[in-house]
């Protein structure tokens, strides 16, 4: 019997894992989500130079075939993301496990190509019905996690949103049809909607760029949102997979040529705009992630620093591994956060 997997990131595997099992009718084995072992698996078997988000998909792969899988589903990207695939491909099968693996890019040909090699039936009606559901499904997600991050620090009763997002995503398993998603989200949002927060006009904003899969992906930032919203600071965030599918076209429109007169690459030039324009809605700092390694946004990063000199905003960067330490970097956010209001007070006076 056929068993697929696929990399876990964010809360993606919910309509990724939905994707596979109706449009491509293969049962699935979502890996575990990511710990500690995850990342201890990934870098054991990985490239030392090689970026974070490849060794934490290398982590779930073998998490998921050593429970059973038998056919690796990996994407492609706009960056070294592009070559995962048949790199993590041949590190598996020297490790001696037996899989099959698809891995999908933008050829539409050779996809097709492959699940006839594979003999994964392909409806184009069925999966265009699917696809057109998951889109609908990330956009979903992303509306939700939107509001939450920026109020999440401010609720009356503690972690009464976190209960209503865990209800959330557990319902969204069971949607299969359009009807049933926009009944799921529509209640699940009134109920957060509902929530009384107790949120000062005056609230610090820290907007968060960088890396896609980092920034995403809560173990592997070390909880930076959760750690922020502790402090009571609004959180605004650009990149998510919805922005990926219909926004990334419009950063041509942003003032970024001033910066940068090239492009850089996955979410390079993202990180230049996105700063632009958070500054220009009145932020306080900026927060850049990224993955060890990740070569786009090193390049982005003397751009970001001239842009904090022109507008004398503050910036922290952070760059996340498998030695990056979770108490360094509480320390260097709460410093952050403490000079953020020291600022504040003083504007204030």
């Amino acid at each position: 019997m056929r068993l697929a997997t696929f990399p876990h990131i964010a809360n993606y595997y919910i309509p990724i894992n939905m994707f596979v099992n109706n449009a491509l009718k293969l049962k699935t084995l979502i890996p575990p989500p990511i710990t500690k072992k995850t990342l201890e698996l990934g870098s054991k078997h990985s490239p030392d130079f090689i970026c974070a988000p490849f060794k934490y998909n290398l982590g779930n792969f073998i998490e998921a075939l050593n429970n059973g899988a038998n056919l690796i589903i990996q994407a492609s990207g706009g960056c070294r993301f592009g070559h995962y695939g048949e790199l993590q491909e041949q590190i598996l099968r020297d490790l001696g496990y037996k899989f099959d693996f698809l891995f999908i890019d933008r050829d539409i040909k050779q996809i097709l190509k492959e699940c006839k090699r594979l003999k994964v039936k392909i409806n184009i009606f069925r999966i265009t019905y699917y696809f057109l559901l998951t889109l609908q499904m990330v956009k979903k997600i992303d509306k939700f996690e939107d509001y939450l991050r920026s109020n999440v620090g401010f609720e009356k009763n503690i972690n009464s949103m976190d209960k209503i997002q865990k209800e959330f995503l557990k319902n969204l398993e069971n949607v299969k049809t359009f009807r049933k998603l926009n009944d799921v989200f529509k209640d699940h949002y009134q109920k957060l909607l509902q929530v009384e927060l107790n949120k000062p006009k005056n609230v610090l904003r820290v907007g968060i760029v960088g890396e896609l899969y980092t920034i995403q992906d809560e173990f592997t930032n070390h909880y930076l949102e959760r750690e922020l919203a502790k402090n009571g600071v609004e959180i605004k965030r650009f990149i998510t997979v919805d922005y990926l599918f219909n926004r990334h076209p419009k950063i041509q429109k942003k003032k970024y040529k001033n910066y940068v007169t090239s492009p850089m690459g996955a979410t390079g030039l993202d990180s230049i705009a996105n700063s632009l324009e958070l500054i220009e809605d009145g932020y306080d700092g900026i927060i850049h992630v990224k993955s060890f390694g990740c070569t786009p946004e090193i390049n982005a990063m003397p751009s970001l620093q001239n842009i904090a000199r022109d507008y004398n905003i503050p910036f922290i960067y952070f760059s996340f591994d498998t030695t990056t330490s979770e108490t360094g970097v509480k320390t260097r956010l709460e410093a952050f956060y403490d000079m953020l209001k020291m600022r504040r007070d003083n504007k204030d006076e």
